[in-house]
């Protein structure tokens, strides 16, 4: 938590003294620890610069009666500290008011710091807190026990949680005697560090590493295993790190790697150590907020970690006296989710929903086989029953693959195939955010997509949607999961029809019965941005529809977030592809790029000014005369520069639907911008709303056709062009 903390502080104290004029002269910065967070400015003014500013007060109309001031008039001089006399008028777009120019004098910084740096720490966000003083409101991660807050060499006068702020910090919790007096900000990291605290996080993390490097040495050719996460861990549990080089009997290297590095890295902290060809090494590195007797601490360390790998081989052998196909039964005895049912009911319903998709993807000729997806999705929450999980619970998923690849599930399965099934367990979970790599298989990845589809319908279903920053059931990373799964497999599957079959597994279920209301359902689903193809049973259609429109925005929401953060389009090309199709990923990613790659010509620009002229006339068309641009376009009604816009539209429509049906949308894009000069005719010969009612509907069914027409691509008024918004 200590990462994020230290940044929003850092943003809090920053958008603070920004908001009160008093900006520093060089950017904010933080220390932290896991025993302080702390900020730092450069150059912050003393106080707050004098300001001269026009209040406005009320009407003159009624701030004075037969020419002499009345009440309203009276007050407001009173509030702004000048006699009636010296108020001006001013004229407004409403009428005249009364005005007065008053000039505010600045605070000093010390006392306005004071007052309002407690509301900050207060509002400082974490995902678990406490309280320790019984009757008071205030919260945080830890009790509050110190604070140094300082201007230049004088104490901030500020409180908070019982807690007055000074010049005295604390020192390392057993390296140091405790106390630190803090002359002024610019000695912190000094005082600190003769305390044994090093207060950045960045000096820590540079010396970890360089410890790490001079202790893997000792090893010839092993290199310590680079682990990002578990180095911002360490960096974030030490304030004086030091590192010590441990080791372990050879013999446990008959355990499969995953389970070793597993124990090192999530239970233990420890980093792996791998030789010259990247294999573990009998080794490890502990990385320590305290310093001793290197081998004291050593034989400790390595005491431990002994134990917690007989720990794990044991539950190894005896995980194998029960075989995966036989755990599938177990499954009913582990709950899923109190509403939708147990494992077992859960692994029936993937399984089902991975024979429909792989059926589709087969259909459209992709090489897939769905016997392996149909074993693997039965065998692939098996290893929540066995021992490794329940003790190492990171490993789910992995043990099955693990524990699949060992056994024979099947005499007859040839073992090539049963090593493909092992894969696909193994990698259900994948991607677990957007820096993890999808399924190595198709295979995997079909499994890894029903899995996370069954269980964001069920909750969506239940209710159970994300809202705001609440996401307890970690349904956008699930979400997150498919889109990316998707794109980087280039899987021609609808989304619509993944959600559809996820739904549609339930029926006849206990769950089904438990399903929220229509109207709880559109709580979640928000405004309907698209209209939802969406297949409803008989008798649920209201129920059902809402569902839809739930699943498509929130899916919407995590394609829109994949095209623009991931992928790093830009934020008007995405809303143009997601508003012409949001169902198909691998097809909006090439519409993308074909919109990327034209948007810069002149004519492209130039007609996306003209679709957003047509889409507003359209609009404030339907507001004024609903229905005047629905209905059919007669051809042999137009005239003049209408029919030379029909007959344009006609010839490049005959030109652009076969490109636009074989993908090829860059080409399609570029014949669609051709367009430009009739468009632009039409409007410099034609008035749109003309005073003819026929002749303005008929003027509008032609746009409204142009517009539809060309807008299955993209659409082109969400372009932003130079100038436009």
């Amino acid at each position: 938590m200590i990462d994020a903390a230290a940044a929003e502080l850092q943003r809090r104290v920053t958008d603070l003294l920004g908001a009160e004029r008093l900006s520093p002269s060089s950017d904010v910065g933080y220390f932290a620890t896991p025993r302080r967070l702390a900020v730092y400015a450069h150059g912050v003014p003393a106080g707050q610069p004098d300001v001269e500013e026009q209040v406005t007060g009320p009407a003159a109309k009624v701030a004075f009666k037969d020419g002499k001031p009345a009440p309203p008039a009276e007050a407001f001089a009173k509030k702004v500290g000048l006699p009636v006399e010296k108020l001006e008028k001013v004229t407004t777009p409403k009428g005249e008011y009364l005005s007065a120019r008053i000039r505010r004098k600045g605070r000093g910084t010390g006392a306005l710091l004071g007052e309002l740096l407690p509301k900050e720490i207060a509002a400082l966000y974490w995902p678990k807190s406490m309280y320790w003083r019984a009757g008071k409101p205030e919260r945080f991660v830890r009790p509050v026990r110190w604070m140094v807050a300082l201007l230049d060499g004088e104490v901030i006068p500020l409180e908070f949680a019982g807690v007055r702020a000074g010049r005295e910090s604390r020192g390392h919790r057993v390296l140091s005697s405790g106390a630190v007096s803090i002359g002024s900000p610019k000695d912190y990291a000094d005082a600190l560090s003769k305390a044994s605290v090093m207060p950045s996080p960045a000096a820590r993390e540079e010396h970890i590493r360089k410890q790490l490097d001079a202790a893997t040495r000792a090893i010839p050719g092993a290199r310590w295993r680079e682990d990002a996460e578990l180095l911002r861990s360490v960096v974030n549990l030490t304030e004086w790190p030091s590192v010590v080089l441990g080791s372990f009997d050879r013999e446990y290297l008959s355990l499969p790697e995953e389970v070793l590095v597993t124990v090192m890295r999530d239970h233990q902290k420890y980093f792996a150590v791998e030789d010259a060809s990247g294999k573990l090494a009998p080794h490890f590195l502990a990385v320590l907020n305290t310093t001793g007797d290197p081998a004291v601490i050593r034989h400790g360390n390595e005491r431990v970690l002994r134990a917690r790998f007989n720990d794990a081989r044991f539950f190894w052998q005896q995980d194998q006296k029960i075989s995966m196909k036989d755990r599938v039964a177990l499954l009913k005895a582990v709950t899923f989710q109190k509403d939708l049912g147990n494992y077992y009911d859960k692994t029936i319903r993937v399984q089902k929903l991975a024979s429909v998709v792989s059926e589709i993807l087969k259909d459209a000729g992709v090489a897939i086989r769905p016997g392996v997806i149909h074993k693997a999705a039965l065998l692939a929450k098996a290893d929540l029953t066995t021992e490794m999980v329940k003790e190492f619970t990171e490993l789910q998923g992995i043990v099955g693959g693990l524990y699949t690849r060992a056994q024979t599930i099947d005499e007859m399965v040839p073992e090539a195939t049963r090593f493909a099934i092992a894969d696909a367990v193994y990698d259900q979970y994948k991607p677990e955010s957007m820096d993890d790599r999808v399924p190595r298989t198709v295979e995997g990845a079909v499994l890894a997509l029903a899995d996370k589809a069954d269980t964001i319908a069920g909750m969506f279903a239940l209710g159970l949607a994300p809202s705001g920053s609440k996401d307890p059931f970690a349904l956008r990373r699930a979400a997150n999961g498919i889109v990316k799964t998707i794109a980087e497999h280039k899987l021609p599957l609808s989304l619509t029809k993944l959600f559809v079959s996820a739904i549609n597994g339930h029926d006849g279920s206990p769950a089904q019965a438990k399903f929220a209301r229509p109207e709880e359902l559109m709580k979640s689903a928000g405004k309907d941005p698209h209209r939802v193809l969406w297949q409803c049973p008989t008798g649920a259609t209201a129920a059902c529809r809402a569902l839809g429109v739930a699943l498509e925005r929130f899916m919407t929401e995590r394609l829109e977030f994949y095209l623009r953060d991931v992928r790093g389009f830009a934020y008007d090309v995405v809303k143009a592809v997601l508003a012409a199709g949001n169902d198909d990923v691998v097809d909006a990613i090439a519409r993308a790029e074909a919109v990327t790659r034209v948007r810069g010509s002149e004519d492209f620009a130039a007609l996306s000014v003209a679709f957003k002229r047509i889409r507003n006339i359209l609009r404030q068309a339907e507001e004024k005369e609903p229905g005047a641009s629905a209905g059919e376009l007669s051809s042999g009604t137009l005239e003049g520069a209408e029919k030379d816009l029909f007959d344009a539209m006609r010839k490049t429509s005959q030109t652009v639907e076969p490109l636009r049906g074989n993908k090829k949308y860059e080409q399609a894009l570029t014949e669609i911008s051709r367009l430009r000069p009739v468009v632009d005719a039409f409007f410099d010969k034609v008035m749109v709303m003309a005073e003819d009612r026929e002749v303005r509907r008929r003027r509008l069914r032609l746009l409204g056709a142009l517009l539809g027409e060309f807008s299955r691509i993209a659409d082109f008024s969400e372009i932003v062009t130079e100038g436009k918004s």
